[in-house]
């Protein structure tokens, strides 16, 4: 799998300039997941993960409590997951994860930032076949033998595995992932995850240039422009 995920997804915090879209994207993830699977983060893994990570992304503290209090509340919006597939500028291939309320409306704003910029959305599995969905867990540690001996011992399927100075990066199916992570705390206590999610990972990348590179940018700040978008994943090169 080696290190193609390391491009692979468009950051949020990356591409868009408004803290306040970074905020509400995390804490539309956060009330969603602690709504589903219990507002408790030491009994929701992922619910922990998520919560790490926004804190990486300095999201503020009142951000995540105020979207835990609201699922704890019970009430509120009924978000529901939604992918759309296709081909960008050059033939890349792009994967789209959204949380909504709405999928009539988020399908069509997302369909016309494939339409304005020249792209092509598909049916679903047009070109996820093409990516491997992991989970991907990075974490300072000086014995790789060990991580690894950790995982297999609790029957985790482990992908691929790397170590890079004392960093070391555990690929697993997405479905394995709570049993690997479980498996590290239980392993070496609690750890300071770099890298804690469930990405899109291409097992190619499609090379793209000239104008393409231009409307593969124009492509990405729309989608980010919309509420409803979480991730962006792709295989484009440039």
């Amino acid at each position: 799998m080696g290190r193609a995920y390391q491009n692979r997804k468009v950051s949020m915090a990356k591409t868009s300039d408004a803290k306040a879209k970074v905020y509400s994207k995390y804490g539309r993830e956060i009330y969603v997941v602690a709504k589903s699977g219990g507002t408790d983060p030491s009994g929701n893994l992922s619910l922990r993960g998520i919560i790490e990570r926004a804190k990486k992304d300095q999201v503020p503290s009142h951000v995540i409590e105020k979207a835990i209090d609201k699922a704890r509340g019970g009430g509120g919006e009924d978000f529901a997951p939604a992918r759309y597939e296709g081909f960008g500028p050059g033939g890349c291939m792009v994967i789209v994860d959204c949380l909504t309320d709405n999928p009539n409306r988020t399908f069509g704003d997302v369909r016309l930032c494939f339409t304005k910029t020249k792209c092509k959305i598909g049916t679903q599995g047009v070109v996820s076949h093409m990516f491997d969905h992991a989970a991907i867990l990075a974490f300072h540690h000086a014995d790789e033998d060990g991580v690894l001996e950790a995982l297999l011992n609790a029957d985790v399927d482990v992908s691929d595995i790397e170590n890079d100075e004392g960093k070391i990066t555990v690929f697993t199916p997405q479905a394995d992932y709570f049993k690997a992570k479980q498996a590290l705390i239980d392993a070496f206590g609690e750890i300071d995850f770099d890298v804690d999610e469930i990405q899109f990972i291409p097992r190619g990348t499609t090379d793209i240039a000239g104008d393409d590179v231009a409307m593969f940018e124009k492509f990405l700040d729309m989608l980010n422009e919309l509420d409803d978008v979480q991730n962006i994943f792709h295989d484009a090169n440039y």
